[in-house]
């Protein structure tokens, strides 16, 4: 097909998913044994027929074991475009791929996708992270690290800085009130738990387990990971909205979209896994979209009886108008019938 009917084709559709190639590079880390390896395993764009677009970059961790790796992974490569670069700390973690040159090639990567958006107010109204990373991450810890005697709380100052994204040197103190709002635990997963904040997603596991590993693993990187992407879809559509009906400009298209989305989006069904659904019910929490939601549906149900009433007005002007004619129009018949009379 060609590039035109391509694009016909797709534009019918919510929303496109394409994988961005990037040319092989050979192995560059000879003699380079300083900081974390990491590889870029896909690239891909997610777009929504609303404009709304997310850049997703699947990483390994190469030739390295150690939990405190990922958790200084993490912690860098969330902020590789924004101005904490200029950080001690976060230079103090050096990370490294052979699929870009440097990390500042990667950023002028992310930038050349993405674009800058200059509109730097808008931007935060509407919480795009400021070119921060969402955080969306999996580990699996070796059995003898946590099974039937060696508890789940052995490991869970790691896991408060594997949920929150922090380094490993982090030395903030969570008391049982923080760490329980952000995490979940299901009953059908006893070696599993799941970290949720509103700047990552979290997934730890044991080995003990092997569904841990094959379809718990597979379930996250793939169902759980769009039902995330929906959720996040949903908010800075709200965001958006949110915005668009302060400035109450070309109102009535706003709300013909929010009327759309609440059909489409908001009362569809995302999912039909059980697990999922908990997992979806989790982020709407976090996110707060109910209350958000709710919020701007009574800015939607006042604006549209705004609109219903400047509608009326205009239909009463435009029958006051025609009255006027017509009574002109009788009042000109009478006295030409009565000259001939």
């Amino acid at each position: 097909m060609k590039n035109e009917e391509k694009a016909n084709l797709l534009s019918k559709l919510h929303c496109n998913i394409f994988e961005y190639s990037l040319k092989e590079k050979p192995q560059g880390k000879i003699d380079r044994e300083d900081g974390i390896f990491f590889n870029i395993e896909k690239i891909e764009i997610m777009c929504f027929d609303s404009g709304i677009c997310f850049l997703i970059l699947k990483t390994n961790i190469e030739n390295s074991q150690s939990f405190s790796d990922l958790l200084n992974f993490n912690y860098k490569f969330k902020d590789i475009n924004t101005d904490y670069t200029m950080l001690k700390e976060y230079n103090d973690i050096k990370i490294q791929t052979d699929t870009f040159d440097n990390m500042k090639e990667l950023s002028n990567f992310v930038d050349d996708i993405i674009g800058v958006n200059a509109d730097i107010e808008t931007s935060n109204s509407i919480d795009l992270y400021n070119k921060r990373f969402f955080v969306y991450t999996y580990a699996c810890v070796n059995q003898e690290e946590w099974n039937s005697e060696d508890d789940f709380k052995n490991i869970e100052n790691d896991f408060i800085k594997f949920t929150n994204v922090l380094s490993i040197n982090n030395s903030l103190n969570f008391n049982e009130e923080d760490f329980r709002k952000n995490y979940e635990e299901y009953k059908e997963f006893k070696y599993a738990r799941f970290g949720f904040t509103k700047q990552s997603a979290s997934l730890l596991t044991s080995s003990i387990d092997i569904n841990n590993y094959t379809k718990i693993l597979f379930d996250y990187e793939n169902e759980y990971l769009y039902t995330l992407l929906i959720s996040l879809y949903q908010r800075i559509y709200l965001k958006k909205f949110e915005n668009e009906f302060k400035e109450r400009e070309d109102l009535g298209n706003t709300a013909k979209r929010f009327y759309k989305f609440t059909e489409e989006i908001w009362n569809g069904e995302i999912t039909n896994s059980v697990t999922g659904t908990m997992y979806y019910a989790k982020w709407k929490e976090i996110f707060e979209l109910k209350n958000l939601y709710k919020e701007i549906k009574n800015k939607y149900e006042l604006v549209y009886k705004g609109l219903e009433i400047d509608n009326n007005a205009k239909t009463n002007k435009v029958i006051a108008v025609a009255l006027v004619i017509s009574l002109i129009l009788n009042i000109v018949n009478f006295i030409a019938i009565a000259k001939l009379l």
